[in-house]
C-alpha cells in the first residue's frame, strides 16, 4: 500500500487548512480573521485548478500517429506518468 501519491499534497493542504481555520476562528472571528481564512482557502484552490494532472489533448491523435510510424517520417513519443 502507498502512502504518497499524486493526491497527498491536497492531503496535506487540506488539513493544514483546517488547522489554520481552527486557529483563526475558534474565538469570536473578527473580519479581519475570516478574510485571512478565505485567502488560505482560496490559495490551495486555485493552485490546484492550475496544477492538477488532466489528460494531454494529443492523446486523440493517437491513430496519427500509429499511421505515422513505419511510413519513414521520424514520430516522437512521448511516455507520461501522473506519479
Amino acid at each position: 500500500m502507498k502512502i504518497f501519491n499524486q493526491y497527498s499534497a491536497v492531503w496535506i493542504a487540506a488539513f493544514l487548512v483546517g488547522v489554520a481555520g481552527f486557529i483563526l476562528l475558534r474565538q469570536n472571528p473578527k473580519w479581519l480573521k475570516v478574510l485571512a481564512f478565505g485567502v488560505l482557502v482560496l490559495g490551495p484552490v486555485v493552485a490546484w485548478t492550475f496544477l492538477h494532472p488532466r489528460q494531454s489533448v494529443h492523446v486523440l491523435d493517437a491513430a496519427q500517429v500509429q499511421a505515422g510510424i513505419g511510413t519513414g517520417t521520424p514520430v516522437l513519443l512521448e511516455f507520461q506518468s501522473p506519479y
